[in-house]
């Protein structure tokens, strides 16, 4: 049985599925047809439902219930993990006064609309609504050339900004932390509800077996991942990898489906995102 798969080409997803699409593990009868894409491409295929599985940021994931059921292995969750809000170095003191007088007529780049990280940027700054969608690679060049005032940087791009001389305005991941005590819901991985659950299970499976083996053969996958790295250096790639991958990433857990649980119970409390009734995960 072939599956359509969507993942990032970040170190994160690649080091995740390495094992599975290059047969490192038994795929118990299953193979996967591989897309990659950046996370806000990802989020729109899900809307279309194209792909059987997925990545995609649980801010999208709102928006796909009535398809999509969350699998219990390859989520990215973490502590310290969280998207930053960046400006100019010159420009940081003007910019920070701005905000604190609640003057938002600033404009901000941001990874898509759809993301966790815009979801977050909502929650924190409510009335920062002047937005210019990019892709993510591209919001720190846009700062610098000021097409824009803030960006909002996710993935690798949080090792990368000091040394373009751009600064934090504030790690949105704290924040989060801080408000709810839990870790902060980055992005998951999907299945299609109309796959059988014996299948959806599988699935789950083979990608805990995946994870489980990269962990086991930290530099087994380092080709595939330098292959589609943005930054090439290995030590970047392998601090991206242990920032996003970790215990949530194997499996959730009570500690990781309570913090999911806070963000869709609080976006729906706010009125970000659509109520549902669908239970959010794959059948354990």
């Amino acid at each position: 049985m072939k599956l359509t798969l969507g993942f990032s080409p970040c170190p994160n997803d690649t080091f995740i599925f390495d094992a599975l699409i290059h047969h490192k593990i038994d795929t118990e009868g299953l193979s996967f047809e591989v897309s990659f894409d950046d996370v806000e491409t990802l989020n729109q295929k899900a809307m279309r439902g194209e792909l059987d599985i997925t990545k995609l940021s649980f801010h999208a994931f709102a928006y796909v219930i009535e398809k999509y059921a969350l699998l219990h292995a390859g989520s990215a969750l973490g502590f310290g993990v969280g998207p930053l809000l960046i400006c100019k170095k010159e420009k940081a003191a003007t910019i920070e006064a701005q905000l604190k007088a609640e003057n938002y007529e600033l404009s901000t780049g941001i990874p898509g609309k759809y993301t966790t990280a815009n979801f977050l940027l909502g929650v924190a700054y409510p009335n920062l609504t002047h937005k210019k969608e990019l892709v993510f690679s591209e919001i720190e060049d846009a700062l610098i050339n000021e097409q824009i005032d803030l960006g909002l940087i996710i993935h690798e791009n949080r090792f990368t900004y000091q040394d373009k001389g751009l600064h934090k305005v504030i790690d949105l991941g704290s924040y989060w932390e801080q408000l709810t005590g839990c870790a902060i819901p980055l992005g998951g991985i999907v299945i299609n509800r109309n796959l059988s659950t014996e299948v959806q299970q599988k699935v789950n499976r083979l990608i805990r077996k995946s994870v489980e083996f990269a962990f086991a053969n930290r530099k087994s996958g380092i080709d595939f991942i330098r292959q589609h790295a943005q930054e090439m250096d290995e030590a970047v790639m392998y601090k991206h990898i242990e920032l996003y991958v970790n215990k949530y990433s194997i499996d959730l857990g009570q500690e990781g489906r309570k913090a999911i649980d806070t963000l869709f119970a609080m976006a729906t409390k706010h009125n970000l995102i659509p109520s549902f009734e669908q239970d959010l995960y794959v059948p354990s």
